[in-house]
């Protein structure tokens, strides 16, 4: 077993749920895609001392170790089922005694992208990967997939990218691009003017703060619809509420990808809301941008 992320490929957090086996078929195609390795993770949470009462193996109870081998050959087994006629990526299993918000954070640090399922049931039937995720996306490094069983995306469907022009946007951008480019799907670029719901005010002239979006998206995409050109691009300003166009623009994508953190008053923590009402509530795989490790 390798540990995670060495080569910068791809880390996917899994626990044997149906998340966890929609998250590992996900990533499953994007390594293909991007022909980076895949490295499945299992992270064992250390019990109570004496409990259970049992044998152990290396410091691990074997009834747990048991069960984690059991959940690193299903999702093996995935990879293979979800592979179709490609070639199947480079696989690596490893396997963590420790926490797992903790070893998952540190992963994210030396993985090109780390996936994991919206939610997901541990093996002594606890929520696990809903916990998860919402901590990755919250104080995770760089690319963050949320995938869940019943986000798969429509192949042929769009990918959104929500653009506020701040610098994780601008990664989340390029990002986007590159992902559509791959996918062969046109793109879907979205800007909101204000963060947060606004009382229509009478007489408001709203046009004055459309036309400064519609620079903004022009400004924001002109170069990488250069670098890009079989990308198509549909923009959309929006008056407010990024979050609630974003998940509404998902539900006929493949997929959805956001920045976090980038404008607002309270040190970005705007646009970290945005992303994280987007995780939960949209219904597609949703990549968040997280600021590299310094």
């Amino acid at each position: 077993m390798s540990p995670a992320g060495t080569a910068r490929g791809i880390v996917v957090a899994v626990d044997g749920s149906a998340e966890s086996d929609a998250a590992v078929a996900w990533a499953t195609h994007e390594a293909i895609m991007r022909h980076m390795p895949i490295t499945l993770l299992h992270v064992v949470t250390p019990l109570e001392t004496g409990w259970p009462p049992g044998p152990v193996r290396e410091g691990i109870p074997v009834w747990q170790a048991d069960e984690a081998t059991r959940v690193l050959a299903q999702s093996r087994a995935v990879v293979e089922s979800s592979r179709g006629e490609g070639v199947s990526p480079e696989v690596h299993t490893e396997m963590a005694y420790a926490q797992v918000t903790s070893t998952l954070i540190d992963a994210t640090k030396r993985s090109w992208m780390t996936v994991t399922g919206s939610t997901g049931l541990g093996s002594i039937g606890r929520l696990l990967l809903g916990s998860v995720s919402t901590s990755l996306i919250h104080h995770g490094y760089g690319r963050i997939a949320v995938v869940g069983a019943d986000r798969a995306g429509t192949k042929g469907a769009p990918v959104v990218v929500g653009i506020d022009g701040s610098p994780v946007s601008e990664r989340a951008t390029a990002l986007a691009f590159d992902e559509a480019s791959r996918r062969a799907a046109p793109l879907v670029a979205l800007h909101a003017w204000s963060d947060v719901g606004v009382m229509p005010i009478l007489n408001m002239d709203r046009s004055g703060y459309e036309v400064q979006g519609h620079e903004l998206l022009a400004e924001r995409l002109a170069g990488y619809q250069e670098q890009y050109p079989d990308v198509t691009v549909e923009r959309r300003v929006v008056c407010e509420q990024p979050a609630r166009w974003l998940i509404e623009a998902a539900e006929s994508a493949q997929l959805v990808v956001v920045g976090s953190h980038g404008r607002g008053g309270f040190a970005g923590q705007l646009l970290g809301s945005v992303s994280s009402a987007v995780v939960h509530g949209a219904r597609t795989p949703v990549i968040v941008v997280r600021p590299d490790p310094s």
